[in-house]
């Protein structure tokens, strides 16, 4: 079974692609990569099309993360079917979802550092400058993400 993971913020040339490439080079270096299909959606227009903001790229860099050139883009209506997870980078982010897509029925729309059992947002360096904090947080939910999906897809399939 699939496990399909969606990063969201607000642009997608930020926080929602590093945590999409730091998180397939999470479960990458797991051994489970061939389990998970993870992607990153915008909640606006502004950047479409824009690949990742070269800061951005450059703290990936700093960390041995591997990324790829990609094109923004932003979440469309209709596509909360297509997710296990749609995880929000703030609460901002987890508003324009709900605008964007309707009632979470399913319970899948959840803020990244919730996984990590904290209550607050994923720092924004795009307002900061301070890629390194961003890193830290997303590194931080990743891994409570992976920790988590594993665990309860353990039990499903047991």
């Amino acid at each position: 079974m699939l496990i399909r993971i969606l990063f969201v913020c607000h642009g997608n040339i930020c926080r929602s692609p590093m945590a999409e490439f730091m998180m397939k080079d999470r479960v990458h270096k797991a051994g489970c990569g061939e389990k998970f299909l993870i992607a990153s959606a915008a909640t606006t227009t502004e950047e479409l099309g824009n690949d990742m903001y070269p800061n951005a790229k450059e703290e990936l860099r700093k960390h041995g993360i591997p990324f790829e050139r990609r094109q923004a883009r932003q979440l469309r209506h209709g596509e909360y079917e297509s997710w296990d997870y749609i995880v929000a980078m703030d609460r901002e982010n987890l508003a324009d979802i709900a605008e964007l897509l309707g009632p979470d029925t399913e319970c899948k729309v959840r803020l990244l550092l919730s996984f990590a059992g904290e209550k607050r947002d994923v720092s924004d360096p795009w307002y900061t400058r301070d890629f390194a904090a961003a890193y830290r947080d997303i590194s931080l939910g990743c891994e409570a993400i992976l920790k988590e999906v594993l665990r309860v897809n353990s039990r499903a399939e047991g």
